[in-house]
């Protein structure tokens, strides 16, 4: 008796090991894998000011290919640090994280939206253009502003807190100009997102007042207390800022990053089991309201707490965050740069934590996916972080989640795939599907292998061979067992992911 029940323990043990592997390493094909590349203040790039052009693009396909490698499909890339621009052809000026001088663009000459957003589709990333809407300057300095920056131009645009200057969201005209700044973006580039950071009204500094006391005098609209009208101003630059993007280019996401919190229990019954700060009363953005409303695509709260965080558990936020989704989408935010630092959340400590964090986010289906601050962090790998990512949890590639809400009709198969011997491995063309009208309609193609006796199945992302986001029409599999004999198929994909059916088979 007692040695069947002890065979009956290590039956249960071993089955919970390889169910908890299993977990880990399930086929995840859709799922969004995010990171943040930070350039105020030079914080992932460029690594410092004054670098070449060369340089400087060297230096973003190193950090683009370590990401690849990874299993990293999309980029929240900081394109207006303050009030400034990471490309020409704007009413702002140059940024000063670039040349070092505000208002000098790089020299040689090139446009670093336009080759971040090129190299990104080249390796089937995502490029979200990340904005902070209303912060002006970075610090105290204002030497450093040239003259015709839009504090100079418009100074009664703007207050001042903590020494730095901000657009005064209760402005009519400033909530114009900033829809404008991003409009112009959404309008001349090939971004697939507009994102949004949590920096909205400021964060409380003890002895600091926001000095908005005439506006709301003037703009108030019948709203009798400053701090829901504060919360207004922000709600209706969400709102605003949702429908015109979409009304420009309809694939374009539109996401906001807000702090974790949204409000403690203690505040509101609604709000998350935690003893925290929050977004709702010190800097009145209302996050749950914007995606409850769906004034938003996706909300990517940044939970940077462990497990064992007293005051903000991690397991309480990401259950709080999936439960109000709204049929949208939450990605969590990682404190990548957390592990192995100098926190008292002594949680950060361990190597697994963000792949405890990755685990667990992974079985509330309300939660589509990860983005993690930031780039840097990645890519110095502490504890091996960067490593575990790609050798387990992002072992294959993914696709991003589909938004059926912007768009749920799927493009139609490609046709006539072909299979050819070459030298250097398995050669494969295809045409475009014969039902589309132009190949706008069609953004990229996913490549599939399976044994020959496989059975075809496209929910699982073992079996996807290769990602493009542009319009080519052949592959070579350089991998090919020559021993083996296999069979392939691709699909297509339009601009939000919807994936075809798959294409006739081949067999090779």
């Amino acid at each position: 008796m007692k040695l069947k029940f002890f065979f009956l323990i290590i039956l249960s043990i071993t089955f919970s090991i390889f169910n908890a592997f299993a977990q880990d390493t399930l086929s995840y094909k859709r799922e969004f894998r995010g990171v943040w590349i930070a350039t105020v203040a030079n914080i992932d790039w460029p690594s410092k000011q004054g670098l070449s052009t060369e340089q400087q693009k060297n230096e973003l396909l190193k950090i683009l290919n370590a990401h690849q490698k990874q299993g990293i499909n999309a980029v929240m890339f900081q394109v207006r640090p303050a009030a400034d621009a990471f490309y020409p052809n704007c009413d702002e000026p140059w940024s000063q994280y670039l040349s070092g001088i505000q208002g000098q663009c790089p020299m040689p000459f090139y446009d670093p939206l336009y080759f971040a957003i090129v190299e990104c589709h080249k390796r089937n990333i995502e490029f979200h253009a990340w904005f902070n809407p209303y912060r002006a300057t970075f610090d105290s300095n204002d030497s450093i502003i040239i003259n015709n920056h839009i504090t100079k131009i418009k100074p009664e645009w703007f207050f001042t807190y903590e020494g730095k200057k901000l657009f005064n969201p209760g402005l009519p005209e400033v909530r114009d100009y900033i829809l404008k700044i991003i409009l112009n973006v959404v309008d001349n580039y090939d971004i697939d997102g507009v994102h949004f950071d949590d920096y909205f009204y400021p964060y409380i500094i003890k002895g600091e007042i926001i000095k908005d006391t005439e506006t709301f005098i003037l703009y108030n609209n019948g709203i009798a207390n400053i701090k829901d009208w504060r919360r207004q101003n922000i709600d209706t630059l969400i709102h605003t800022l949702n429908d015109s993007i979409h009304a420009h280019k309809k694939y374009v996401k539109f996401g906001v990053s807000p702090f974790g919190i949204w409000k403690n229990k203690a505040q509101d019954p609604e709000g998350s089991d935690t003893r925290g700060g929050d977004s709702y009363y010190e800097i009145y953005a209302d996050s749950r309201k914007w995606i409850k409303n769906n004034w938003v695509d996706y909300l990517n709260p940044q939970l940077y707490w462990s497990f064992t965080t007293k005051a903000a558990p991690f397991a309480n936020l990401a259950n709080w965050w999936g439960n109000n989704a709204y049929s949208r989408h939450i990605y969590i935010g990682h404190g990548a740069y957390r592990v192995n630092s100098a926190t008292k959340d002594i949680g950060w400590r361990s190597a697994g934590q963000l792949g405890k964090q990755i685990a667990y986010i992974r079985q509330n289906e309300n939660i589509h996916g990860s983005v993690f601050f930031s780039s840097k962090s990645l890519i110095k790998n502490p504890m091996g972080i960067a490593d575990t990512l790609s050798k387990k949890y992002y072992k294959y590639p993914a696709l991003p989640p589909t938004m059926p809400w912007l768009d749920s009709i799927a493009p139609s198969a490609p046709n006539n795939l072909q299979a050819t011997f070459t030298p250097r491995g398995t050669l494969l063309t295809w045409q475009s599907p014969l039902l589309a009208l132009d190949n706008e309609a069609i953004y990229g193609y996913v490549i599939y292998r399976f044994l020959a006796d496989e059975e075809i199945d496209l929910e699982y992302n073992e079996n996807i061979k290769a990602i493009f986001y542009t319009p080519t029409l052949n592959w070579l599999d350089i991998s090919a067992n020559p021993k083996e004999r296999y069979k392939y198929v691709v699909t297509a994909l339009d601009r939000l992911k919807n994936e075809s059916l798959a294409s006739n088979i081949v067999f090779f």
